[in-house]
């Protein structure tokens, strides 16, 4: 598959996961709705990665695929962003994991702020 077209995949995807996650906050479905936004700014993160350096590593991290990020010039605006809700970046990491294995669940405020995190990113991503 050509770059341009994956790019196009993962960014599709992105904006689903963060249509699915806001239905999910909704419903009142808060592990899913955290766990989604997640899956939504990993997603748009390897679409920008692939875009700007041709690759993209095979991980879950959003720590490690903001650690890349930052070393690409064209991406200041999206690692400011991240880097100025850091706590909320470790909040979303961790629901990767805890939404699906952990005794732990979240509240309407963690998944409030999961979800306006990542469509943020995705409207300065221009993808919203």
């Amino acid at each position: 598959m050509p770059h341009i077209d994956e790019i196009r995949l993962l960014r599709r995807r992105s904006k689903a996961f963060l249509e699915r996650a806001m239905d999910s906050l909704n419903s009142g479905d808060y592990d899913i709705a955290s766990f989604l936004s997640e899956q939504a700014v990993q997603l748009y993160l390897k679409s920008l990665l692939l875009e700007k350096l041709g690759d993209y590593p095979r991980t879950h991290s959003l720590s490690t695929l903001l650690a890349i990020t930052k070393k690409v010039p064209s991406c200041e605006r999206i690692t400011e962003l991240l880097e100025r809700n850091k706590t909320e970046i470790r909040l979303m990491e961790d629901s990767y994991i805890a939404s699906r294995y952990l005794m732990r669940e979240y509240t309407r405020e963690e998944a409030e702020v999961l979800v306006n995190l990542a469509r943020e990113v995705l409207k300065l991503g221009g993808i919203l």
